[in-house]
C-alpha cells in the first residue's frame, strides 16, 4: 500500500474544512429593485388592512409600562398548539398610544391567506423611548444595547404564556425592522433559549452573546445601499457567527433602509421560514 505524503494529508484536510465552512455559511444576493410604484401598491395593500383584530393590552411592573397588542389565531382545530411572533417596531413608532407599533412586520400577518395558512399569536409591544441605543465599539463597528424596558418583555412573554396556555413555547419567534430589528437581536442575545428563531433587518448587531447564538435560527436581512443602519454591522455580524449552520444572511444589493420591507409585504416568505423552525 502507498504511502500517504504530507502534501496529501493537508490537502484532504483542507477539502473537509471547506466543505464545513460551505456548508456553515448560508449567503445570498438579491438584486430586487423596489420602483415608485411597488414601494406605495404594497404598502397600501398592508395599511389597508383593518387592526382591529389586534386586541389592546398593557403590561405593568413597577416603573415599567408596555401597551402591546395582540393577534389570537383562528383555533379551528381542539389541542393544537400556535406559535406566537413578536414584532419590534422601528423609532419612528416610539410612543405610548397603542396603535402607531402596528407596523408592516405586523400587519403581514393580518392578511387573509397569511392568517388562514399560517396560526398563531402576534404581540406587538411598544416601547415609549429607545428599545435599543446604539455605540460604537473599539473596532468602530455601530452596535445596539437593550433597554430596561427590552428585559421587562420576558416578564410580559411568560404573562401571555399564562393566559394563552395552547402557545407553543418551542415556537417563539422574533422579528423586527431597524430599531425593532436591533431591539429582536438584543432579546435573542438575553435569553437565547426562549426563541426559536429571528428574522432582522435592517439592524444594528449585537455581539453581547455570540457563543449563545452558535446555534440559533438567524435570519439577517439587510440593504448594501443602507446609508442609516450601516450594512457592514451584519457583515460584521454574519462573519462572527460564520460557524452556525442556521444563520441566513441575505443582502439586497440594490436597497437601502428604506425600502428595504418592501419585498416581504406581500409574499409569505417570512411566516414561512419562521414556521419551519423550532428550537
Amino acid at each position: 500500500m502507498s504511502k500517504i505524503n504530507l502534501q496529501q494529508i493537508l490537502m484532504l484536510l483542507f477539502g473537509l474544512l471547506t466543505a464545513n465552512w460551505t456548508f456553515a455559511q448560508k449567503k445570498e444576493f438579491r438584486d430586487t429593485t423596489v420602483d415608485s410604484l411597488t414601494f406605495v401598491n404594497n404598502r397600501k395593500i398592508v395599511n389597508s388592512l383593518n387592526t382591529d383584530a389586534f386586541l389592546k393590552k398593557i403590561f405593568t411592573k413597577e416603573n415599567t409600562q408596555i401597551p402591546y397588542r395582540l393577534l389570537t389565531p383562528k383555533k379551528d382545530s381542539i389541542n393544537k398548539k400556535y406559535p406566537l411572533v413578536i414584532t419590534f417596531h422601528n423609532s419612528s413608532r416610539i410612543g405610548n398610544d397603542n396603535e402607531n407599533q402596528l407596523e408592516p412586520f405586523a400587519k403581514i400577518w393580518l392578511r387573509p391567506e397569511i392568517y388562514t395558512k399560517y396560526q398563531c399569536y402576534v404581540m406587538a409591544p411598544q416601547f415609549n423611548t429607545r428599545s435599543s441605543n446604539y455605540e460604537k465599539n473599539s473596532d468602530g463597528v455601530q452596535i445596539s444595547k437593550p433597554s430596561q424596558d427590552v428585559f421587562a418583555l420576558l416578564e410580559l412573554i411568560q404573562n401571555v404564556e399564562k393566559e394563552y396556555p395552547d402557545i407553543d413555547k418551542n415556537r417563539i419567534y422574533l422579528v423586527g425592522y431597524s430599531m425593532g430589528g436591533s431591539t429582536a437581536q438584543n432579546l435573542l442575545n438575553i435569553a437565547p433559549e426562549k426563541f426559536a428563531a429571528t428574522v432582522s433587518v435592517a439592524a444594528v448587531p449585537d455581539f453581547s452573546s455570540l457563543k449563545k447564538l452558535s446555534r440559533k435560527n438567524i435570519w439577517l436581512i439587510h440593504g448594501e445601499k443602507d446609508d442609516e443602519n450601516p450594512y457592514i454591522g451584519s457583515v460584521e455580524l454574519f462573519n462572527k457567527l460564520s460557524s452556525n449552520k442556521n444563520l441566513i444572511f441575505t443582502t439586497l444589493s440594490n436597497l437601502n433602509h428604506n425600502n428595504i420591507v418592501i419585498p416581504f409585504l406581500i409574499t409569505e416568505e417570512i411566516p414561512k421560514w419562521l414556521f419551519e423552525r423550532r428550537k
